[in-house]
C-alpha cells in the first residue's frame, strides 16, 4: 500500500551527493523546471490554493529563491498556468496557459511571456485557433519556438517576440503513440536554429530528423528498417467525409489490408479515439496494422469535439457529450461502404476510453455492426464522477452540475441508458488498475448485458492502468489479439 505523499522539488550536485529538498507542504510541486540564468531562481507550476485537490485546472507559475526557499506566484489569473522557461537574458518568461472562467470542455491553450517579476505579461498567439506547447526561446532570445496540432498532424512554429508573427517550421510531427495513431511528437531546437524532432509516417515509427528553415528535413535514423523493410503493410489513406448532421467536413483515414484487392468485399473496423478532447493524424499503428493484415478494412475519424480543429469544433461537444459525434462517426463508415469495397454486413467497432464510452453508446443506438468491443469506458456517468481520479474535471467542466443536482442529465447522457437496446455482441476490455474509467464502469457494463442475454465477455488486463493497458508490447498484441478473436467469433461468410 503507498503512503499518502506529495511530489517536490529537489536539487542534487553534479558530483554526486544528498539531495536537497526545496519545496514543501501538502501540495505537488512538478516540472518543467527552469533555472535563471544567474542560478539565484528556480521556476515551476503548480496548484498551490486552497481546495486544489478540488481544482485541479488552477495552476500558477511559481518563481523558487533557491538562496532561502522563498516562493512568489507570478500568475495569478484564473486558469492554467504552465512550462515556465526563462528567457537568455534571464529579463523574461514564456509560460502556456489560458484564461478558465468559462469553464468550458476545452480552451486553447496559449503562449504568453512576462518579466522575471510576473509583470507586463502578454499573449503572443491569440490570433493562433490552435492550441501550443513546449516553449523554447531562441538563442538571440527574440523568438520562441512552439508546437501546435493542426487536422491530427503536430506542427514547429517560430513566434516573434516583438512581432507576433508565427511561422510554420516542421510540419508533420509524429510520435505519441504506437498502438493507435494520436498526433504528438517531440523537438528540441539548436543555438543556430536548426530543430531535431520526431517524424514519422503511416508505415514507419518515429525517427529523429532535423529542418531549418527553407530547408528540407533530413531523416537521420531508420530505427525499423529491419524490421518493417520486407513486410508489406496496410496503405493509409485519407477518406473524404461530411456529417450525415450538418454537413460539416470530418478529418478521417481508412486502412486497407496488405494486398487489398478492390474487387473484393473485405470486413470493416471501426475504431475511436479517446479524449475526447484528442485527435487522431496520419500515423503509425500497430493496432491498424494487424486488423489489417487480418483482413480488415479500418477506418478512423476525427469527430467533433476532436482537438487540432479550433475551439468551436472541440466544444461542439461541451456539455453535450456523446451527441453528435454519433452522427460523424456513422457517417465515416457510411463513406467507406460506398466506396464499394466493404461488407456492410460485416463491420464492427472498437474504442478506448472516451472511444470505449462511444463504442458502448453506439450499439445502444444501431444494430448495424456484427459485434463490438468497448475497451475502458464510461457507462454511468454518475458512478463515472464519484469514483474517477479525474472527478473535478468532468463534473465541473463536461456537465457544470454535481450528479446530484441533475441526475437526468448524467443519466441522459450514459451508455448505460441505452442498454435495453443492445443487440451487438460486446466484448468488455479494461485494466484492473484502471483509476480514470475505473474497472466498476466496464463490470456494470458486462453485467448489465449479461442480464440482458446479449453475448459478451469482460477481459481484465493484470497490473494495467488506464495509460497503459497496452504500454508493453506483450500487452498491446494480448489487447489487439483478443478484440480480432471476438470478431471473428461473429463473422458471417463473406459474400
Amino acid at each position: 500500500t503507498l503512503k499518502p505523499g506529495y511530489s517536490k522539488i529537489y536539487t542534487v550536485s553534479a558530483e554526486g551527493g544528498a539531495p536537497r529538498q526545496l519545496t514543501f507542504g501538502r501540495f505537488d510541486d512538478r516540472g518543467p523546471l527552469s533555472f535563471t540564468k544567474d542560478g539565484r531562481y528556480l521556476l515551476f507550476s503548480a496548484n498551490r490554493s486552497e481546495g486544489w485537490e478540488r481544482d485541479g485546472n488552477q495552476t500558477e507559475i511559481w518563481r523558487l529563491t533557491l538562496a532561502d526557499g522563498a516562493l512568489k506566484a507570478l500568475t495569478s489569473r484564473i486558469g492554467p498556468d504552465a512550462s515556465p522557461v526563462v528567457s537568455p537574458d534571464g529579463r523574461q518568461v514564456a509560460y502556456v496557459g489560458y484564461d478558465d472562467s468559462r469553464r468550458r470542455g476545452y480552451e486553447n491553450q496559449r503562449l504568453y511571456v512576462m518579466d522575471i517579476d510576473g509583470g507586463n505579461s502578454r499573449v503572443l498567439t491569440g490570433g493562433l485557433d490552435r492550441s501550443v506547447d513546449a516553449p523554447v526561446w531562441s538563442a538571440d532570445g527574440r523568438s520562441l519556438y512552439v508546437d501546435y496540432d493542426d487536422h491530427g498532424s503536430v506542427r514547429v512554429a517560430r513566434v516573434g517576440l516583438f512581432s507576433g508573427e508565427i511561422e510554420t517550421i516542421v510540419a508533420g510531427l509524429n510520435g505519441a503513440g504506437l498502438d493507435r495513431p494520436y498526433s504528438g511528437g517531440q523537438f528540441t531546437v539548436a543555438r543556430d536554429g536548426t530543430v531535431a524532432f520526431t517524424q514519422g509516417s503511416t508505415s514507419r515509427p518515429s525517427d529523429i530528423a532535423v529542418a531549418k528553415k527553407g530547408a528540407e528535413a533530413r531523416r537521420l535514423t531508420a530505427l525499423n528498417a529491419d524490421l518493417l523493410g520486407a513486410k508489406t503493410l496496410g496503405k493509409v489513406e485519407a477518406l473524404p467525409v461530411k456529417s450525415s448532421y450538418d454537413g460539416k467536413p470530418i478529418d478521417a483515414w481508412i486502412v486497407t489490408p496488405p494486398n487489398f484487392d478492390p474487387a473484393k468485399k473485405y470486413p470493416l473496423i471501426l475504431e475511436i479515439h479517446g479524449g475526447p478532447f484528442s485527435a487522431y493524424g496520419p500515423g503509425f499503428s500497430t493496432d491498424y496494422q494487424l486488423y489489417a493484415a487480418a483482413g480488415y478494412v479500418v477506418v478512423y475519424a476525427n469527430p467533433r469535439g476532436s482537438t487540432s480543429y479550433g475551439e468551436a469544433f472541440a466544444n461542439e461537444i461541451d456539455r453535450n457529450y456523446p451527441s453528435h459525434d454519433y452522427d460523424d462517426l456513422m457517417s465515416a463508415v457510411d463513406a467507406a461502404v460506398a466506396k464499394g469495397f466493404v461488407d456492410n454486413d460485416r463491420l464492427y467497432v472498437t474504442g478506448g476510453s472516451g472511444g470505449g464510452a462511444l463504442t458502448a453508446w453506439i450499439v445502444g443506438k444501431t444494430s448495424r455492426f456484427a459485434a463490438a468491443a468497448t475497451q475502458k469506458p464510461v457507462i454511468n456517468w454518475t458512478s463515472q464522477v464519484l469514483t474517477t481520479d479525474a472527478y473535478s474535471s468532468m463534473a465541473s467542466y463536461w456537465f457544470g452540475k454535481m450528479p446530484w443536482e441533475d441526475p437526468q442529465g448524467y443519466w441522459a447522457r450514459s451508455p448505460l441508458s441505452l442498454v435495453g437496446n443492445v443487440k451487438t455482441p460486446t466484448l468488455v476490455v479494461v485494466g484492473d488498475q484502471d483509476l480514470r474509467t475505473p474497472v466498476g464502469e466496464a463490470e456494470q457494463y458486462y453485467q448489465a448485458l449479461q442480464l440482458r442475454g446479449v453475448p459478451t465477455a469482460l477481459v481484465k488486463v493484470p497490473g494495467a492502468s488506464h495509460g497503459g493497458i497496452a504500454s508493453r508490447p506483450s500487452q498491446s498484441a494480448a489487447k489487439a489479439s483478443a478484440i480480432l478473436a471476438w470478431f471473428e467469433k461473429f463473422q458471417s461468410p463473406p459474400k
